[in-house]
């Protein structure tokens, strides 16, 4: 039976990789995968899925207004499995779509993303595979204290940890740092004492 699967974890991870790794297994059973990456996700292209040390693949970009369901339904019927990258960038909505998927058409479907941003709230793509998903998994990384990260830092131009802005700011190694809870309270803590905000 098939099942939502949700695998989630901070920054740098391996959620990507894992992803990609999750693809090449069903295809070596002979099985076709859908691979899909929420449009707003442009890092490495607008049809690029990579991962940090280096594993990419072309993907399937879907806007916000898209529905899955149709998408699989009317373009890709013959896919054994849907793969979504980044999908806390996905309304509600559409994981509501794939969920439906896998009620209906019997496909397993696994999302690979973020739970929270940067200021440790849920993505509302996130907020709903915690709700529906049959099958719930961390992803673990470690902060540089050696603690298990669960903070997405995001930094800005000189290394200060940010804590106002826009939910999706997109970035890599150079914009976000997984970071302990309580790492992360420190340095804010040491940047207020600075006059840093």
């Amino acid at each position: 039976m098939a099942k939502l699967y949700f695998k989630f974890g901070a920054m740098g991870c391996s959620k990507t990789a894992q992803a990609l790794i999750t693809k090449f297994n069903y295809e070596e059973r002979n099985m076709k995968v859908l691979l899909l990456k929420p449009a707003i996700d442009t890092r490495d292209g607008a049809t690029v899925v990579k991962s940090r040390i280096g594993l990419q693949q072309d993907a399937i970009a879907v806007g916000q207004d898209e529905s899955l369901f149709k998408l699989y339904e009317e373009v890709y019927p013959d896919r054994n499995v849907i793969i979504v990258d980044e999908c806390q960038f996905l309304t509600p909505e559409q994981v509501d779509e794939l969920s439906d998927i896998v009620i209906q058409k019997n496909i397993p479907v696994l999302c690979f993303g973020l739970a929270t941003d940067f200021t440790t709230h849920l993505f509302a793509g996130s907020r709903r595979l915690f709700e529906i998903a049959e099958s719930i998994s961390e992803i673990k990384s470690v902060c540089t204290c050696g603690a298990k990260a669960t903070v997405n830092a995001r930094l800005d131009d000189n290394g200060n940890v940010v804590t106002e802005g826009s939910q999706v700011v997109l970035g890599g190694n150079d914009r976000y740092v997984a970071m302990c809870r309580r790492c992360w309270l420190k340095r804010i803590k040491e940047q207020k004492e600075r006059g840093i905000s």
